[in-house]
C-alpha cells in the first residue's frame, strides 16, 4: 500500500484512522483466513521487544517459562462450570484427526487454566512444592468474526502467568503483584498510563474469585482493557483435584492465580501515540530508535554520505549504554526516493528520530536530529552522539508519558454527574467517568444497554477521587462503590 495518501485525521473517523494506519505502517495484514492476522515484521518487532522487556520482568519476580499443548481435551473444559460457560461460545473444536473421528473432541486452546491445573495436580503432593510459578509465551484462538487487527483477531499471541500456592493470601499477594508488573511495563515501556482496580462480577474472569485489570485510555476516549490477572481461588483446583498435605499434615486444595498480556498492546500503542502523519513509537519498544538519512546529488557525495552514514550507525551499534543496551540504527540507503518520501515513510512507522546528514553536515561533522513525538528539528555534533542520543531517547520516553498522562487526565470526569448529562458524555466525546454505583448489577446492565458504556473497574485507592461519591449515579441511592465508567474495545 502507498505511503503517498495521507491518512484519515483522527478527528474524522478515528476508527478508520486506525485501520489504515495498522496497514500502511505496515504492523499487519489481514489473512485469507478470515479472522486472523498476519502480523509484519515492525509489528513483531515491538512485540519482540515487549516479550524481552515482560520476560526478564517475569523471571524477576521469580517466575519460570514451560510449554503446554494446544490442544485441550473437552471434558477438561466443563469441570469448571463458570469456565465452560464464559468460553463455550468461543471455543474453535477439532473432531477429526487423522482422517477419523476423535474419541474425544479436543479444544483449540482459548486459555489454558484446564489443562495446566491438571498438570500441576500431578506435580504436587505437599506443601513443599509450592508455590509453582509459571509462565508460558504462546498463541490462543477464540472464535471471533468481528475482528480488528490486533484488537481482537480470533488468533493471537499472548503470555499466560499460572501459579498454585498453598493459601489464599499468597495467590492474593501475588495477583497483584503481577497486576504492579504490568503496570510498571505499560508506564515505562509502552509509555500509556493505566488505572488500575477491580473487575465488577459481571466483567471478572469466568472461574476466577477477583479479577483484576488494567486500564488505559485510547486518543477516542475510549477505554482499553490492557491487561488483567486474576485470584482464581480454589475453583480450578477442586475441579482438577489439585491438592497437597499442608504443614498441619493434613489435605487441602491449592490457590490459584493467572495473569496476561497479548498482542492487542500493540493496538493500545497504536491508540495512544499515534498522530496524524502516523505512528509514534515510544523508544524503548522501538525495533529501529534512529533511521540516518544521507543526502547527495551526485555519485561522489552519494558515496561519502552513504560511507559516513553506514560508519555512525556502526559505531553506535557497538557502543553498549549504561543500561545495557545499543541504540538500535537504521541507515535507509535506498536509491531512486527523494529525501522528502524517506521520510515519510519513517515518520509513518513511528521512529522516534531521524539524522539527515549530507555533504556540507559532514564538512562540519553535524547532522540534522529530528524527533518525531514533537518534530524538533537541531545540528547535532557527531562526536557527542554516543553520550546526546541516549539522553535524547529518554526524554522522548518521559514525554511520550507526560503527554498521554496529561490527556487521560484531560478526558476523566470526576465531579458529581448526572444520568442524563452521562449519556451526552457517552454519545459525545467520551471520557473516564468516576462515580458512585450502588452495587446493584441490574443497574450495571441498564447503563451498558443504555449507553454502551461498562464498569472498567472499582479503582484502587491511589485512582479514587479526593471527594468519594456518596450517591449512585443512575438511581441516587446511595454509593457503595466508586467505579470508572466508559465505552471500550
Amino acid at each position: 500500500m502507498s505511503d503517498d495518501k495521507k491518512l484519515t485525521p483522527r478527528a474524522e473517523n478515528f476508527s478508520d484512522w486506525y485501520n489504515e494506519l495498522v496497514l500502511r505502517a505496515e504492523l499487519a495484514d489481514y489473512s485469507p483466513v478470515r479472522g486472523c492476522m498476519v502480523i509484519r515484521p515492525l509489528g513483531y518487532g515491538i512485540w519482540e521487544r515487549m516479550q524481552r522487556a515482560l520476560d526478564d520482568m517475569f523471571k524477576a519476580t521469580g517466575h519460570v517459562n514451560a510449554y503446554f499443548p494446544l490442544f485441550i481435551p473437552e471434558s477438561f473444559l466443563s469441570k469448571e462450570a463458570e469456565h465452560v460457560e464464559g468460553f463455550a461460545p468461543e471455543c474453535a473444536v477439532v473432531t477429526h484427526g487423522g482422517g477419523k473421528q476423535l474419541e474425544e473432541r479436543l479444544v483449540v486452546r482459548p486459555t489454558s487454566e484446564t489443562i495446566i491445573y491438571s498438570m500441576f495436580a500431578k506435580w504436587v503432593q505437599s506443601y513443599r512444592d509450592l508455590p509453582l510459578l509459571y509462565n508460558q509465551w504462546a498463541n490462543v484462538v477464540r472464535w471471533e468474526m468481528r475482528t480488528r487487527l490486533f484488537l481482537r483477531t480470533m488468533e493471537f499471541l499472548w503470555q499466560e502467568g499460572h501459579t498454585a500456592h498453598a493459601t489464599h493470601d499468597e495467590a492474593e499477594e501475588e495477583t497483584r503483584r503481577m497486576l504492579g508488573v504490568y503496570r510498571t511495563f505499560m508506564e515505562e515501556y509502552m509509555a500509556m498510563p493505566v488505572i488500575t482496580g477491580q473487575k465488577t462480577d459481571a466483567e471478572k474472569f469466568a472461574g476466577a474469585l477477583r479479577t483484576y485489570c488494567t486500564e488505559a485510555m485510547m486518543q477516542d476516549n475510549k477505554a482499553l482493557q490492557a491487561g488483567t490477572s486474576h485470584n482464581l481461588g480454589q475453583n480450578f483446583a477442586k475441579a482438577f483435584d489439585l491438592t497437597f498435605q499442608n504443614e498441619a499434615g493434613q489435605m487441602d486444595h491449592a490457590w490459584n492465580t493467572s495473569w496476561g498480556v497479548s498482542t492487542r498492546m500493540i493496538g493500545g500503542l497504536v491508540m495512544t501515540h499515534g498522530d496524524d502523519a502516523g505512528l509514534r513509537l515510544p523508544p524503548r519498544l522501538a525495533p529501529i530508535q534512529m533511521v540516518i538519512v544521507p543526502i547527495w546529488k551526485t555519485d561522489e557525495e552519494r558515496a561519502a554520505t552513504i560511507e559516513a552514514a553506514k560508519r555512525i550507525a556502526e559505531d553506535l551499534g557497538s557502543f553498549k549504554r549504561p543500561d545495557h543496551e545499543r541504540i538500535r540504527v537504521h541507515v535507509d540507503d535506498r536509491v531512486g526516493i527523494k529525501p522528502g518520501a524517506k521520510y515519510y515513510h519513517w515518520e509513518l512507522r513511528g521512529i522516534p528520530l531521524r539524522m539527515e546528514i549530507g555533504p556540507r553536515d559532514l564538512a562540519q561533522q553535524s547532522g540534522m536530529l529530528v524527533r518525531r513525538d514533537t518534530r524538533e528539528k537541531r545540528a547535532i555534533a557527531l562526536d557527542t552522539l554516543r553520550t546526546e542520543l541516549p539522553v535524547v531517547l529518554e526524554q522522548i520516553q518521559a514525554d511520550m508519558l507526560a503527554a498521554a498522562r496529561a490527556r487521560l487526565e484531560a478526558n476523566s470526569i470526576r465531579e458529581p454527574i448526572s444520568y442524563e448529562r452521562f449519556k451526552e458524555v457517552m454519545e459525545g466525546p467520551g471520557a473516564f467517568v468516576y462515580a458512585g454505583w450502588n452495587g446493584d448489577p441490574a443497574v450495571e446492565a441498564r447503563v451498558k444497554e443504555e449507553t454502551k458504556a461498562t464498569i472498567r473497574c472499582i479503582p484502587d485507592a491511589e485512582f479514587r477521587s479526593p471527594v468519594a461519591p456518596t450517591t449512585c449515579m443512575v438511581t441516587g441511592e446511595p454509593a457503595k462503590y466508586e467505579v470508572v465508567w466508559a465505552r471500550s474495545y
